[in-house]
């Protein structure tokens, strides 16, 4: 009785198991894409909130805000990067909120096409500015907490359509203009406007360009042309 009682389990235990793994995983949720409308062209990204949910979790609220909307990516430098997000069409500082703590540390690499979080020599100080990798930029990535220099840049997404878009923005001429000594493309680049994929365009517009809050402008990492100094300006 025993014996045929523990054949039966035998039998039924691997049953069960298999029917177990043959139930499908529940579906994880899809990351979150923003759409930036150029007046360039469209560029898709794709953001990592599992890897850097700050760093996303500020982006998308700047998006969903109508904060980029108007604003131009302001900086462009060949074999570099480009840069934006924080300055008006007349090279005006808009009105940010805090900055968000780096999450530099999260293993991302500066790799091409990704996507950063651009900031100051403060490692914590970034707050709306992004800028795109062009090549791999692994001397961006984090090394250390001993310094804003070994710190790195947080990447927290990369483009995933419009690749060609951001190649072309960086194969604009440059020029000095407004606050920067240079590499501002001409023409202008607008971000005519900003939508998280499957989200409702925000019903109002960005509010009105305000100087930025002291200390709250972010910037990238110096050009190779500037490496000697400290982080680029603006």
């Amino acid at each position: 009785m025993l014996k045929s009682l523990l054949a039966t389990l035998v039998l039924i235990l691997p049953l069960s198991l298999s029917a177990q793994a043959a139930e499908p995983a529940p579906a994880s949720a899809a990351p979150p894409q923003v759409l930036l409308h150029t007046s360039q062209g469209d560029i898709t990204l794709e953001l990592y909130p599992d890897k850097a949910p700050k760093s996303v979790a500020n982006f998308l609220q700047y998006v969903r805000d109508g904060f980029y909307d108007g604003t131009l990516l302001h900086r462009a430098i060949p074999g570099y990067l480009v840069q934006g997000g924080l300055y008006t069409r007349d090279l005006q500082p808009k009105r940010t909120r805090p900055a968000v703590a780096s999450e530099a540390d999260n293993g991302l690499s500066n790799l091409r096409g990704t996507l950063a979080v651009a900031r100051g020599a403060d490692p914590n100080s970034g707050t709306a500015q992004f800028f795109f990798n062009l090549v791999d930029n692994r001397r961006l990535d984090y090394a250390g907490n001993q310094s804003g220099l070994t710190w790195g840049y947080a990447v927290f997404g990369k483009v995933t359509k419009g690749m060609e878009v951001v190649d072309k923005i960086a194969a604009l001429p440059t020029r000095a203009l407004g606050p920067f000594a240079g590499d501002v493309p001409n023409p202008l680049v607008l971000i005519e406007n900003a939508n998280v994929v499957g989200e409702e365009t925000p019903a109002s517009a960005a509010s009105a360009p305000t100087p930025a809050r002291a200390g709250s402008t972010a910037t990238a990492p110096a050009a190779r042309k500037a490496a000697k100094k400290s982080a680029g300006k603006g």
